[in-house]
């Protein structure tokens, strides 16, 4: 399986965004803003149809259009504070919208098919170099404003009085959001980026005791899920993106299943 080219980038690639996805996905569960990843890519999808009618390259196209959903979302939280959801509904709604117009203007569907549930099977280097470049940049993010994360991700008052610049941290981080949504978009897919930015998670929140153990191991729930979802995939024939979720939601039952029994048992 590792001797093909296309295995080996696929396993870089999962394992990078194995990592990035659940990381910045533990800030959104704690913000409560659990479906910004489906309303990011949605807004990618639209993006997407957008780049393939305009003849260009639809990774900059979902790049783009999830830039810009991603500070719109930030506008609308400021101006309905108390009502942080609506900012996520009101994007998803015009990014459906967006995708629904513009995608029956696509000249080839199988293109705009491919960015729905991914082909991590397919990226290529010069895609491959782009994820590294994001992740890195994601990671770098996380791990350097990983106190104004925290105290945001509890109670974003008590993190401005103490001096949190919370306005431009939050810009700031949902447009990391956006570019790792972004670039997830073209390699597990766009219906299936925000499954891998919440399961994990709540895998983590089962087990872990502090916010920095929910980080490490969501992370490292997000790894072992895509590789093994991978390996899964290449010896059954199966859909990647897809197989990648199932065996974090297996892995969630599981957890669920054992914290049962041992509290039954206790």
């Amino acid at each position: 399986m590792l001797g093909y080219v296309f295995m080996q980038r696929s396993l870089v690639v999962g394992v990078l965004l194995g990592i990035v996805i659940p990381l910045v996905g533990v800030t959104v569960v704690l913000k409560r803003l659990s479906m910004i990843g489906d309303a990011l890519s949605h807004t990618s999808l639209a993006g997407v149809a957008a780049g393939l009618v305009a003849g260009i390259s639809p990774v900059a196209g979902a790049t783009i259009a999830c830039l810009a959903g991603a500070l719109c979302i930030e506008g609308i939280r400021r101006r309905f504070r108390d009502q942080s959801e609506l900012a996520v509904a009101v994007v998803m709604a015009t990014g459906i919208g967006l995708a629904g117009v513009l995608s029956g203007f696509v000249p080839n569907a199988s293109s705009f098919n491919s960015f729905m549930f991914g082909s991590i099977l397919t990226v290529s280097a010069e895609e491959t170099v782009t994820i590294v470049a994001i992740s890195v940049i994601a990671l770098g993010f996380c791990v350097l404003a990983r106190r104004e994360l925290f105290l945001m991700s509890f109670d974003e008052r008590h993190a401005r009085c103490v001096g949190v610049p919370v306005s431009a941290a939050n810009v700031a981080f949902v447009i990391v959001v956006a570019l790792v949504v972004a670039v997830a978009a073209r390699t597990v897919g766009s219906l299936i980026v925000s499954s891998m930015m919440v399961v994990p998670v709540a895998c983590a929140l089962q087990l872990a005791r502090s916010w920095r153990q929910t980080c490490v191991l969501a992370s490292g729930i997000g790894v072992a899920t895509t590789v093994l979802g991978l390996v899964i995939s290449y010896c059954c024939g199966l859909k990647p993106g897809g197989t990648i979720v199932l065996m974090a939601v297996a892995l969630l039952l599981l957890i669920l299943a054992g914290k049962a029994l041992a509290k039954r048992r206790g």
